[in-house]
């Protein structure tokens, strides 16, 4: 048993605070893309993960992420609804913060994950097949991979290294989008044009905000560490906005409010993985091969037809796989401690080729388990809404709801 420590405690509650908010965030940012009879449908689905994805935690998502289970691909169910857990109750992973501030700090990473996926099926998806989605997702994709990575499982015993979250949560929900999008189908229309770009931006600004908590708060107390992994968020992020838009006006000649806002959710994605394990001079070069690589991912897109609407794939799928291989090549001991095979940079090979095959195969199983998930969810509720509903818009077909009065719009 640890001292509390009040300063990381404090820290660690404003990290969670800031987590929490990037799902409205991403709700906002979303929303702003949607079109304007699909603002309420798409913002739902973010506020409704705020609520279920809680109760999930509460009665057994904690426990199967960070109780026992050593070396395997699920924890047990021994803190099942919190069994155990006091206000006296110390993290044991630091010793520092109490177990409760640990519980929701990870709640609020478990929250978001599903969300993201919810942009590359906008307005195509009926809310209950949603919700059985949004459940079984989480207990089946992003429990065993927290576990296994976080919860001191298979992975982390193997020496697979994640800061906060490039597999867990943005290759996972990146290629679970994409899935997603190959079951379902395009939209009807196609050539629908966001509803808000302001909206967006709100979003946009929130999420970098919170993106401080998201990564800088996953070192779970405060030292030198805490602020390097500060830094290089807002480095990478800054680099790849800058990137994005100086390819994007090189070859669509002119800069774009909302490609400089895409470019810096990539950054923010990319650089998650490797905030606290890598030196502050690679900030950039991830950060401006982030806004590179994301773009032409979602060049690539566009080209194939893929109807991910809202670039899920592109930003966060394609952000978080190339952040962990580039973790596995900057990756350094001098850094954190928590390396101890520096990364390929260095001239080590073995922790790279970890990372790699390690996104590689967590892209692999979301992307596949997604797929079958959604076909098994279909033959009990139907996954996509009707075309007459989709052409109505989903605020008023699914909800009853307009997000604006007729005549302001």
């Amino acid at each position: 048993m640890g001292t509390i420590d009040i300063g990381s405690t404090g820290f660690m509650l404003l990290s969670a605070s800031l987590v929490m908010l990037m799902t409205p965030a991403l709700a906002f940012f979303y929303g702003g893309l949607a079109t304007k009879r699909n603002i309420l449908g798409i913002m739902i689905q973010s506020f409704a993960s705020l609520g279920w994805t809680t109760v999930l935690w509460f009665a057994f998502g904690y426990s199967l992420c960070f109780s026992g289970g050593e070396g395997g691909f699920f924890g047990n169910l021994q803190k099942a609804f919190l069994n155990g857990v006091s206000m006296n109750s110390v993290y044991a992973g630091n010793g520092k913060i109490p177990e409760i501030v640990f519980i929701a700090y990870q709640m609020m990473f478990a929250i978001i994950t599903p969300a993201l996926i919810t942009g590359a099926f906008v307005n195509r998806v009926t809310f209950k097949s949603y919700m059985i989605f949004l459940t079984f997702w989480q207990i089946l994709v992003y429990y065993p991979f927290v576990h296994m990575i976080w919860g001191g499982g298979l992975l982390a015993e193997w020496g697979v290294l994640d800061f906060a979250g490039g597999i867990v949560v943005h290759a996972t929900a990146g290629f679970a989008a994409l899935a997603s999008v190959f079951y379902i189908g395009a939209r009807v229309d196609k050539s629908s044009i966001p509803n808000s770009i302001p909206l967006v931006a709100i979003g946009s600004g929130l999420l970098w905000f919170g993106w401080y908590g998201f990564n800088a708060g996953s070192e779970l107390q405060v030292d030198n560490i805490t602020a390097i992994a500060f830094l290089n968020t807002d480095v990478a992020a800054s680099f790849a906005t800058a990137a994005w838009v100086v390819i994007e006006w090189i070859r669509e000649g002119r800069p774009k409010l909302l490609g400089l806002l895409t470019g810096s959710i990539a950054g923010l994605a990319t650089i998650t993985p490797c905030a606290g394990f890598v030196p502050l001079w690679s900030a950039p070069l991830i950060g401006t091969a982030a806004g590179l690589v994301c773009y032409l991912a979602v060049q690539l897109k566009n080209k194939l037809k893929w109807d991910d609407a809202l670039d899920v794939w592109g930003v966060h799928g394609v952000g978080g796989v190339l952040g962990t291989i580039l973790l596995g090549v900057f990756a350094s001991n001098a850094i954190n401690k928590a390396v101890t095979v520096n990364g390929l940079a260095f001239g080590e090979t073995s922790f790279f080729l970890k990372e790699l095959i390690t996104v590689i195969a967590a892209s692999a199983y979301a992307f596949i388990f997604t797929y079958i998930m959604l076909a098994l969810i279909n033959l009990v509720v139907r996954v996509r809404v009707t075309e007459a509903d989709e052409k109505a818009g989903l605020d008023f077909a699914l909800h009853g709801e307009k997000a604006y009065d007729e005549g302001s719009l």
